[in-house]
């Protein structure tokens, strides 16, 4: 129902008086936030000429200028409240094609700070907003904030219910993990958040710390930062906006936070529709794109009619076309194609969602409260379907098929696929070493290429042989030694095909088909002494020593468990630290936290190289006091042949796409061919790979002055 007020109160009275501190008035919130600039009053030439130019005010005494204010600038506008105009001046400001005079003209303006030079064109509802310098806004329809604006941050201000607090509910519609967004969450504080649920006190520190990170009380006004240009928007409101952003076409925007700087300028287009969400610099939503209780990281993008609600998605992400809900989404995820489907998920990252695939979207219990927690790497093909609850490792490729059942993959790197006419799972482990190198290979380099970050506050990984994947194939080393039997891993019968226990690997009566479990295992052993010998050869040569010294300098290293946090590997002794430090109050802050993930990752060289050898030992069954420095010569030449053989399976993979008849069948001719999709010897990627390759051949050399290549 419309309330009638007088006219003359219109853009007074923003904060309400319960709500001042004494001595405080409405504009004590404005004014820390302004940028200190001196105002005068109007003279009364200025007034006269304002009017003039059709511009009307209730009270022309609340319209404060700077030196420097042009009065022909304003035309056709209507002033309410406390207006502060700066310099305006005889220019125009240009936008790729755009160009738009200074000045402010056809619109109504309540309460609200213009800045320098800015360009204001037929904004219906300007109001209770602070406008910064060279800002280019036309054609709006409304732009307002109001005194209890969180900018999508999930605080409460003064007086208000607990139930209006905005959650991100990630990783489960139940709600059992949500989270309190915040300005500047990374990946790794959604993750301790959403992870960690058994450990109360943990929970309610971060709470505190939120709670401790935005400010309560009510008036702050709405800001559009330098630089930024919104074009033909209809509603923008409780929305900060950074600079250099660039806003056209969006129906609506509210309750939001908008990063952006002159270097990883954010772009807001056509048709969006995004509430109760904070977006990182760099961002791109575009084209239809819908978002309710969203965090997107620093250069994640929304294109083409996506769906994103309760979920956080990592840093240099993509989704198009999909629906994503209540997903915690790890850096370096790509999902594409309109029918793709992804609930109540955990995703780790450097992940691939082919179209048609739909994950979580049957629910097979009583309730809700279904999931999925994917290893990085994770790929599921061409309309896969998986069901809640389900489980697997790093880099599972699933092959197109309908999986009706709850799975737990513990084989990392593995291709999983349906026996239609036996109904029963098919897993051939270490798949990716073995069939597709130029795909692994290609993906974690552009992963690395990719990351257009300028401050990058996660040390992402993105090589697949790290840590983490490590201890993976480890485990699955001991899970083929439990289920085939050491005997029959070193035999030729263990390429055999071997029937698993049912309901060891699916929530079935049937029974899964373990193939090629000798090359497996194998394999495994081969890629974890690689990842051993190339992560101490890094570190070798970053600190300057030589392998022979290694045994000496890393005796003490002991294997552990690795924790992805947010694309960042920490070993979980360091994040059972930090969880600690937490309660305690030592990091009682997010800042304090974001500063432990930084010491972790100048610390993840060292940690990497103490696992890294802890790991050849085990690998070879000897100890690091046992380990003769010279042993580590023949173990370097074994890594370099290990490595040759898959940069072989690189080009190898790749080439079958030139040599395979069926790809050429739309071409008349090779040459036509090699115009459309290049050549193998021009493909860059390979070269790369190839170069790669020799320069670890050449810093083995350097920090092993007795190797001899192979």
């Amino acid at each position: 129902m419309t309330v009638k007020t007088p006219l003359e109160r219109l853009g007074y009275g923003f904060i309400p008086e319960q709500y001042l501190p004494p001595g405080r008035d409405e504009y004590y919130l404005r004014n820390e936030q302004s940028n200190g600039v001196r105002y005068r009053d109007l003279t009364t030439a200025e007034i006269a000429r304002l009017e003039a130019n059709g511009n009307r005010a209730v009270h022309w005494g609340d319209v404060k200028v700077e030196d420097g204010f042009d009065p022909d600038l304003i035309q056709g506008s209507r002033f309410y409240g406390l207006v502060r105009i700066r310099s305006l001046g005889q220019y125009y400001l240009t936008f790729h094609d755009l160009k738009a005079p200074v000045g402010i003209y056809d619109s109504t303006i309540i309460s609200s700070d213009i800045g320098a030079d800015t360009s204001i064109t037929k904004v219906g509802y300007l109001s209770h907003y602070i406008i910064r310098d060279r800002t280019v806004i036309a054609q709006v329809d409304e732009i307002a904030c109001t005194n209890h604006s969180k900018f999508g941050n999930g605080t409460l201000k003064e007086g208000e219910p607990e139930d209006v607090r905005i959650w991100i509910e990630l990783g489960n519609e139940n709600g059992g993990r949500k989270v309190l967004p915040f300005n500047g969450m990374t990946s790794a504080d959604a993750y301790l958040w959403y992870k960690y649920r058994d450990d109360e006190t943990l929970m309610q520190r971060f709470k505190a710390m939120t709670e401790r990170e935005l400010d309560p009380r009510r008036g702050y006004y709405g800001v559009i930062g330098s630089g930024s240009v919104i074009k033909s928007c209809r509603i923008i409101k409780d929305v900060f906006i950074g600079d250099s952003a660039y806003i056209k076409g969006a129906n609506k925007l509210k309750n939001l936070t908008i990063n952006s700087n002159p270097k990883e300028p954010t772009q807001i287009g056509e048709g969006v529709e995004l509430v109760n969400g904070i977006i990182e610099a760099g961002s791109r939503v575009f084209y239809g794109v819908k978002a309710v209780r969203f965090y997107l990281a620093a250069h994640a993008s929304l294109k083409y009619g996506a769906r994103l609600l309760n979920s956080y998605l990592g840093e240099n992400s993509t989704i198009s076309c999909c629906e994503v809900l209540n997903s915690l989404i790890f850096p370096a995820h790509e999902q594409h194609h309109n029918n793709s489907f992804l609930c109540a998920a955990a995703v780790l990252g450097q992940s691939n969602l082919a179209a048609g695939a739909t994950l979580g979207s049957n629910h097979n219990s009583r309730s809700n409260d279904g999931e999925v927690l994917a290893g990085r790497g994770f790929w599921p093909g061409l309309c896969v379907s998986i069901k809640h609850n389900c489980r697997f490792a790093s880099f599972s490729l699933l092959t197109k098929a309908d999986y009706p059942s709850e799975m737990l993959i513990p084989l990392p790197f593995a291709l999983v696929s349906r026996d239609e006419t036996e109904n029963r799972l098919l897993i051939l482990p270490a798949y990716w070493f073995r069939h597709n190198m130029y795909a692994l290979a290609r993906n974690a380099w552009k992963f690395k290429a990719r990351d257009k970050r300028v401050v990058r506050k996660l040390l992402i990984e993105t090589d697949y042989l790290a840590p983490d994947t490590a201890e993976e194939m480890f485990a699955a080393l001991e899970f083929l030694e439990q289920h085939i039997g050491t005997k029959r891993l070193h035999s030729a019968e263990g390429d055999e095909p071997f029937t698993l226990p049912a309901g060891l690997l699916e929530r079935s009566n049937q029974s899964p088909l373990l193939l090629k479990a000798r090359t497996g295992y194998e394999t495994y052993r081969k890629m974890i002494h690689l990842y051993a010998m190339k992560s101490l050869v890094i570190w070798a040569g970053e600190t300057g020593r030589e392998l022979p010294e290694i045994p000496a300098e890393l005796r003490d290293a002991t294997r552990d468990s690795w924790v992805n946090l947010g694309g960042q590997m920490v070993p979980s002794a360091r994040v059972a630290r930090l969880r600690e430090d937490v309660k305690e109050g030592v990091l009682a802050t997010w800042e304090a936290l974001h500063q432990r993930y930084e010491e972790l990752a100048g610390l993840y060289s060292i940690d990497r190289a103490r696992h890294a050898f802890a790991s050849l030992c085990a690998l070879h069954d000897t100890s690091p006091e046992t380990l003769a420095p010279g042993e580590l010569v023949g173990h370097l030449r074994d890594a370099i042949q290990f490595n040759r053989e898959l940069v072989a399976g690189v080009r190898e993979s790749r080439a079958k796409d030139y040599t395979e008849p069926f790809r050429a069948i739309t071409y008349d001719s090779p040459e036509e061919m090699a115009e459309v999709i290049g050549t193998l010897e021009s493909n860059e990627f390979i070269r790369h790979a190839e170069a790669a390759a020799r320069d670890f051949e050449r810093e083995a050399g350097r920090v092993c002055p007795d190797f001899v290549s192979p």
